[in-house]
């Protein structure tokens, strides 16, 4: 067999593969929503015996089982039972870093059926959501109390991964006032002030956001407070650094500007903006931002950016890039200041 040959079998088997790749989401939203991880963490178990406690056919799961084993979330032994991998580990409800609301969200019919939509997203040039779901996402999450829970539940636990990644990255003043816009349930906040004793906090963003706050803790006390209102209108005056984790790119390049004049309208003398998201690489090479920018087109109409398309969002806004720190994770830490 020539090596021509052999590079057109891989490729076969590489877009046969990829073609099929849709299944892998849908067997981890199974596992989760099965709690399998959680029945195993007591032990080695056989699918019969899951099956059992989860009310599910055993020769199924046992398929579904063997499928995410290929991928090292969990794994069979010779006498056919399956174990927790680190993988696995993660979507155990007790896991310190809290891996299966994010799957659920990520899973859940709002990225999964706009995903479907794709080539109408390519091909309009706005995502789908919308026409799916009768309004635009964040519209549709206030509309719907018990998907918003889900949604912001899911991004502060995917917040609790990043993190300490995040606050070890930089190097944070001695005192003074940071603001958190968008900030969710206060979780980066919270890591945050809880590594640099001398600054204070304001979580910023809806009402029915911050009143699910996670600052209430000893302590943190007097050092925090939160505000609602909408970011595209005014934030709070007056802070140091104003924080903008996986916010700026949930939105379209105006709106994205809107948002960065707002914080550059309010920050102190000397005020920094910090932009907390992936930076899409140069070349051809897999990068999470690449994965990451088509999540954002189907679901937001948002986008990763490049520096440079950072650099320009930053020059309308009357900002300039000033470096950019990597972390730990995915996300890198974008600082912009007056131009």
């Amino acid at each position: 067999m020539s090596q021509e040959q052999i590079d057109i079998g891989a490729a076969v088997r590489q877009v046969l593969g990829d073609s099929l790749a849709y299944l892998y989401p849908a067997a981890m939203r199974t596992a989760v929503n099965l709690s399998i991880a959680d029945h195993l963490a007591e032990g080695p178990k056989t699918p019969r015996e899951i099956a059992e406690l989860v009310k599910a056919d055993a020769g199924h799961l046992t398929r579904v089982l063997r499928f995410l084993a290929t991928r090292e979330v969990f794994r069979e032994d010779e006498d056919g039972k399956f174990h927790l991998t680190t993988a696995a580990g993660l979507l155990r409800k007790d896991s310190p870093l809290p891996m299966a609301s994010i799957v659920g969200l990520l899973t859940d019919e709002m990225y999964w059926l706009p995903a479907g939509k794709l080539e109408d997203t390519v091909r309009k040039g706005t995502t789908a959501f919308p026409d799916i779901f009768g309004s635009p996402l964040f519209d549709y999450l206030a509309e719907h109390e018990e998907r918003g829970r889900v949604f912001h539940t899911a991004l502060d636990d995917l917040s609790a991964t990043e993190n300490g990644g995040v606050v070890a990255a930089y190097d944070w003043p001695e005192q003074g006032v940071v603001t958190d816009i968008g900030g969710g349930q206060g979780g980066l906040l919270r890591a945050v002030l809880t590594a640099n004793k001398g600054m204070d906090g304001i979580l910023f963003d809806h009402e029915s956001v911050v009143r699910e706050h996670r600052l209430d803790l000893p302590e943190l006390a007097g050092r925090w407070s939160t505000q609602a209102g909408s970011f595209f209108d005014t934030v709070p005056q007056g802070a140091d650094l104003y924080l903008l984790k996986r916010i700026i790119h949930d939105w379209n390049d105006a709106d994205a500007v809107r948002i960065l004049r707002a914080c550059r309208k309010s920050m102190a003398e000397g005020g920094r903006v910090l932009v907390i998201d992936t930076v899409v690489p140069l070349g051809n090479d897999p990068h999470p931002s690449k994965l990451s920018d088509i999540a954002m087109m189907i679901v937001f109409d948002g986008k990763e950016r490049t520096e440079a398309e950072l650099r320009a969002l930053f020059a309308e806004a009357d900002l300039k890039l000033n470096r950019i720190i990597p972390t730990t994770g995915s996300v890198a830490i974008v600082e912009a200041i007056a131009a």
